[in-house]
């Protein structure tokens, strides 16, 4: 479906190894007003030359949804790819598996979002357009078990570095990626691997949430 007027439609590449799958995404999205299904692809490496032939084009996707256990190139491997060869381009990862490894491995590699394939599809759309925002976003389930791994029964400030806690000061006073990046003299991309991780720390779903979270806890721009 085209975009809002005025506005370009959200274009997604949708990759899994079942046919099945793929067709059922792009049923659904094909029903947001703001998005695109530009491509379809079984396997990450399948991914990779979709997005080789779309450069030479010059009309990239803007995010590929990705499944994580599939034939040829695993989808950590494929994120990593994409996001060396294809920086711009956003990757969530959608998967049925919740293990906190895996998690952790897809964020590390440069994943934007991290859904189980059981997920509302209303929450896939939510994670997409948090993509294209520069945002992270986990599935609800995968946020409350890490947070049980992780933090026990620590109200989750403990476990965060003096960095993130200087980030998480950031998020809560309305800084973007790059505003943070700018800030504390880092790279953009190291700037959302802090955010993922915080997010991770202290259970929550979106920078919207940890925000709120750090304003409960009295983290302030002043501290």
């Amino acid at each position: 479906m085209s975009g809002q007027a005025g506005q370009e439609p959200i274009r997604v590449l949708v990759v899994d190894d079942h046919a099945v799958v793929r067709q059922g995404m792009k049923a659904f999205l094909s029903l947001q007003a703001d998005m695109e299904v530009v491509g379809e692809a079984g396997d990450a490496q399948a991914a990779l030359d979709f997005l080789a032939r779309a450069a030479v084009r010059g009309v990239m996707p803007n995010v590929v949804l990705m499944d994580l256990v599939m034939p040829r190139l695993d989808g950590v491997s494929g994120i990593q790819a994409i996001k060396k060869l294809h920086p711009g381009v956003e990757v969530v990862a959608m998967t049925s598996f919740s293990e906190t490894e895996r998690v952790r491995a897809a964020l590390a590699a440069g994943a934007s979002g991290y859904l189980l394939k059981d997920a509302e599809a209303d929450e896939v759309a939510t994670a997409i357009r948090a993509a294209t925002a520069g945002e992270t976003h986990l599935d609800t389930a995968v946020a409350r078990k890490i947070t049980r791994a992780l933090t026990g029964v620590s109200d989750g400030l403990s476990s965060l570095s003096q960095r993130e806690r200087e980030v998480l000061v950031l998020v809560a006073d309305g800084y973007s990626n790059r505003d943070i990046a700018d800030a504390l003299t880092i790279s953009e991309r190291t700037a959302r691997t802090h955010v993922s991780s915080i997010l991770l720390k202290i259970g929550v779903t979106s920078r919207t949430q940890a925000a709120l979270w750090a304003i409960r806890q009295g983290m302030t721009p002043a501290q």
